[in-house]
């Protein structure tokens, strides 16, 4: 399991994980009211990208890394 501290190196390895198997992945996201994070975990069963945020401005990075992410898989389809 992979944990990210920086936004960007996350976002990088997920895209490179979607295309290596992007058939097999799942992205789930999950807020954790009592700390305010937002814990966003992408894995294929085999390897597990994490990471975790406080910020307000991560929330529109994570609307176009999902945007990028659908876009990709309705063009493999």
């Amino acid at each position: 399991m992979t944990f990210f501290s920086n936004y960007e190196e996350f976002a990088k390895a997920v895209e490179r994980l979607h295309n290596v198997s992007g058939d097999r992945c799942r992205f789930v996201t999950k807020y954790k009211h009592t700390d305010g994070k937002l814990v966003l975990k992408f894995t294929d069963d085999i390897v597990c990208l994490q990471y975790c945020t406080d910020q307000q401005q991560d929330l529109k990075r994570l609307e176009k890394l999902t945007a990028t992410l659908m876009r990709s898989t309705t063009i493999k389809a």
